[in-house]
């Protein structure tokens, strides 16, 4: 048993709550494993739901070598905010850059997702 850790096979799952500025600027976030905790590089632009592997981070087999740790990012969305925070985002939505426009890679990723339900 592991307090953070989830263990599928020989793989182990891990959830890390993201804030937004991290999702959308890239951060670099410390994830636990068996053998201590490492460093993990967000991408900039990272979606809630997004999976990444840590190859080899999950526990050993006799068999088949060593599984991979799956970390998924959920991106927490702040439910109060200030005065100057909300005037922030209300100028960032009317940016292009704030306008979803799923990229080919993003749509496959959604139609996963909702082949999932």
């Amino acid at each position: 048993q592991h307090p953070e850790l989830k263990r599928d096979g020989n793989n182990l799952l891990y959830t890390k709550i993201i804030s937004v500025t991290d999702a959308i600027l890239g951060a670099e976030v410390e994830i636990p494993c068996l053998d201590g905790k490492y460093n993990v590089k967000i991408e900039p632009g990272t979606q809630s739901g997004t999976v990444v592997r840590l190859k080899g981070k999950g526990l050993p087999s006799l068999n088949s070598g060593t599984g991979d740790l799956y970390v998924k990012y959920i991106v927490w969305i702040p439910k109060k905010l200030s005065r100057d925070e909300k005037e922030t985002l209300e100028k960032m939505r009317s940016s292009e850059s704030f306008r979803p426009n799923p990229s080919r890679e993003d749509k496959n990723f959604f139609d996963r997702l909702r082949d999932m339900f």
